[in-house]
């Protein structure tokens, strides 16, 4: 028996010690934290998933306290709450989880961000789910989830971008979805969804920036109010449904940015010639049998049906493809024809032995007082410029020979000999005259070798305007007619943002091009850096890309021909003192092959006129030359890396959503900073999920995928001088540019249209 038991203290000092036992007991092993509200939320996930076979989810334990250090879970401090640290975002995507999704997601009141696309979702989408009041960006695309979309899609205020598309919902478009006021991209295509579109949703949707409701099942006539989407941009993509009835003319009041795409469904009657509606491609409209009217090649009867193809049977027809009767009096059309097109070759004929003994005589009076004098070096290039005329002249005199050679030139010529070895000079602006001799005895310094070949150099003439000069090849001594042409063609080119092609100079052994100078340097120079030159500023770049795209519009609708270029690139983008930039190198591949070809390898059919390292550019037309640091070509412009994905194709054939593509990583660049094969690992965290490496167009799309801000894409050179408003603007029209499809791509006027509105 205890002899405590006798103390009179004993009763009280036990439980005392007790007590003090159990707290040192409780100090050394102290019980297990509770999960927070939002970690069990995310348990709830977890034990909705069936499958997950890259174990994402295998880290999210019940007995670890805090969420936030779970992979795809991002967390905030907010001191407005007892629990600082809450769920803002979760990105598990690409994962290939099965399973569905749980409603106690909702129960996530800080939720900001929900990525689960690229799985095996099942089931339909919880409504829930949008108790989750602060729910801005919900990306559940590429899923299996089945059933209609909640009426209860819009509670969350903020809610900006919604993606559903490549799933299997069904149902019809919830009316309620004009309640979403703050909604900027919204994509349902590729699922089950039918019906009519409910009026009065899109005059509500203000902020409405991109809409893709393609490949479902929705018929009736298409909703008029969705002109009324005055913030719209990019693509609108209602294709392959069973929509009926005439287009809208409301659809012109659309900005004219948008690329409208309305193929595969019922649409009939004529196309409205409205707003940017006129300025679509005819693509925008395949495959609607009753559509009729321009930019379709099919007539209108009545202006509501397509004219038939063929005429009734054994009914005589007035028609310009058809010709008259034969028991019609008179000489048949075709008789008629012939007898004129005879008539104007004899007087072709008869024109051209006029000229050339027209030029035979002044050719000899020119050789009477040639000279050899004031012969002076070419830039230290150990070439002498005098050999350009003189040459050819004292090796005549001097071996007594008496051959005359003849040639014809429509052209102002201020100085001509025959087209296989002497040389001329050719001007082709009035405005811009000078002689040969002035350009023999000027100035000349050498800028380095163009990016296609050939020496350029800066040339100041005698009344002190300076001209970029660029070498061409020696061969080619058949070809001066066609040379000619391509050089005419490219002086009727003249816009504010091109460099004016003014003269060229023709020699058996040597071809020169004279352009304008341009004085400070390209795009790729200004953009990566060199000396004593700062980063350009926002409203430069801005300047740039507004006169850039009003050059190519121009190039494209505009010019004598519908041209095009073929070759954007910083490179090839010269700017002067004020950053105004001026479109280079348009046409130069097709000269340089026709002044480097010589007429055998032109008759072999086994030879190609145009080397395919050439980036396949021949054929094209334009102005040329580049200035000071035209020369400089970074590694993405070596590597195509401007060039549309269509145009690496082998025999691909050029287009002008070739220029359209290239405008846009050119934008990209001038946005980002960035080059366009870059490589970007971990450039930055979203939701926990670190970005991949990726080409700059991957990059910008994810990022925006995600609704990353601005901040995180945009140079950060220019994060204190862009306005989130502009920024963004930009970044749509770039991105629409760069679509893989070419025939989604806008046309360069609505690019330059969209473009133009910006800051002002």
């Amino acid at each position: 028996m205890c002899r405590l038991s006798s103390s009179p203290f004993s009763l009280p000092i036990f439980p005392l010690i007790a007590i003090i036992s159990t707290l040192i007991l409780d100090g050394l092993n102290p019980p297990a934290a509770a999960l927070s509200p939002d970690g069990l939320a995310l348990l709830a996930f977890k034990s909705a998933v069936s499958g997950d076979p890259s174990s994402a989810l295998s880290s999210w334990a019940e007995d670890d306290d805090d969420p936030c250090h779970w992979p795809g879970v991002s967390c905030a401090n907010l001191s407005s709450s007892t629990n600082p640290n809450r769920v803002v975002a979760i990105a598990v995507s690409d994962k290939n989880l099965s399973g569905y999704i749980p409603s106690e997601l909702g129960s996530l009141v800080f939720l900001r961000r929900l990525n689960l696309h690229g799985n095996r979702l099942s089931g339909s989408i919880p409504s829930q789910l949008f108790n989750a009041t602060s729910l801005h960006s919900l990306f559940l695309y590429d899923n299996n989830l089945t059933g209609p979309i909640p009426s209860f899609i819009c509670d969350p205020p903020r809610l900006q971008n919604l993606d559903l598309s490549r799933n299997s919902l069904s149902g019809q478009l919830p009316p309620d979805l004009r309640s979403c006021h703050q909604l900027q991209r919204l994509s349902l295509s590729g699922n089950r969804l039918s019906g009519t579109i409910p009026a009065g949703i899109w005059p509500q949707l203000a902020n409405l920036m991109q809409l893709d409701i393609s490949s479902n099942i929705f018929e009736g006539p298409l909703p008029p109010d969705i002109g009324d989407l005055s913030s719209l941009s990019g693509k609108l993509n209602l294709s392959h449904n069973r929509f009926s009835g005439p287009i809208p003319e409301s659809l012109g009041s659309l900005p004219p940015a948008v690329s409208l795409d309305l193929r595969y469904n019922n649409l009939s009657g004529e196309i409205p010639q409205s707003g940017s509606l006129s300025n679509q491609s005819p693509t925008a409209f395949l495959n609607n049998p009753g559509l009729c009217g321009f930019p379709l090649q099919i007539p209108c009867s009545d202006g509501t049906s397509p004219v038939a193809t063929a005429p009734p049977g054994g009914e005589e027809t007035n028609t310009e493809t058809e010709f008259p009767p034969a028991r019609s009096k008179g000489l048949r059309p075709g008789l008629i024809v012939l007898i004129s097109m005879a008539d104007a070759a004899g007087i072709a004929i008869i024109g051209i032995i006029l000229v050339y003994v027209y030029w035979k005589v002044r050719d000899r009076e020119r050789e009477k007082g040639c000279s050899c004098a004031g012969t002076s070096n070419l830039g230290g290039e150990g070439y002498f410029i005098g050999h350009w005329r003189c040459g050819h002249c004292c090796r005549r005199g001097e071996e007594g020979s008496s051959e005359e050679d003849g040639g014809g030139n429509e052209e102002s010529v201020k100085s001509a000999d025959n087209e296989a070895g002497e040389g001329r000079l050719v001007s082709m602006d009035k405005g811009f005259e000078f002689e040969l001799d002035e350009l023999l005895r000027a100035s000349a310094y050498v800028l380095g070798k163009g990016g296609m070949g050939g020496i350029v150099y800066k040339v100041v003439l005698g009344n002190g305007v300076p001209v970029a000069v660029r070498r061409l090849g020696e061969g080619g001594g058949q070809r001066y007619k066609e040379f000619a042409a391509e050089a005419q063609a490219i002086s009727k080119a003249r816009h504010p943002n091109l460099v004016r092609l003014r003269a060229f100079y023709w020699a058996q052994d040597e071809k020169l091009l004279i352009s304008d100078y341009i004085s400070n340097g390209n795009l790729a120079a200004a953009l990566r850096g060199r000396p004593g030159q700062s980063s350009l500023s926002w409203s430069n770049r801005l300047r740039i890309a507004k006169g850039v795209a009003r050059g190519l519009a121009y190039l494209h609708d505009c010019s004598p021909k519908k041209f095009v270029h073929g070759d954007i690139k910083p490179s090839n983008i010269l700017l002067d003192i004020n950053y105004n930039p001026f479109i280079s190198d348009f046409g130069l591949t097709r000269l340089i092959s026709i002044a480097s070809t010589t007429t055998s390898n032109v008759n072999d059919p086994t030879i190609s006129v145009i080397s395919p390292s050439s980036s396949s550019m021949g054929g094209f037309i334009g102005a040329a030359l580049p200035s000071s640091d035209a020369t400089t070509c970074s590694a993405s412009d070596r590597s195509g890396s401007y060039r549309a994905p269509e145009a690496r194709l082998p025999f691909a054939r050029p287009t002008q959503k070739w220029d359209v593509y290239s405008f846009g990583i050119v934008l990209l660049e001038l946005l980002t900073g960035r080059q366009p094969e870059t490589i970007l690992p971990h450039v930055t965290t979203i939701a926990g999920e670190a970005s991949s490496s990726t080409e700059l167009v991957k990059w910008v799309q994810k990022m925006f995928g995600k609704a990353c801000p601005l901040a995180e894409m945009v140079d950060p050179m220019l994060l204190t001088e862009v306005q989130t408003k502009e920024g963004v603007a930009a970044f749509h029209v770039a991105l629409v540019c760069t679509e893989i499809d070419p025939e989604v791509r806008p046309r360069m006027k609505a690019v330059s249209d969209n473009l133009e509105r910006i800051g002002q």
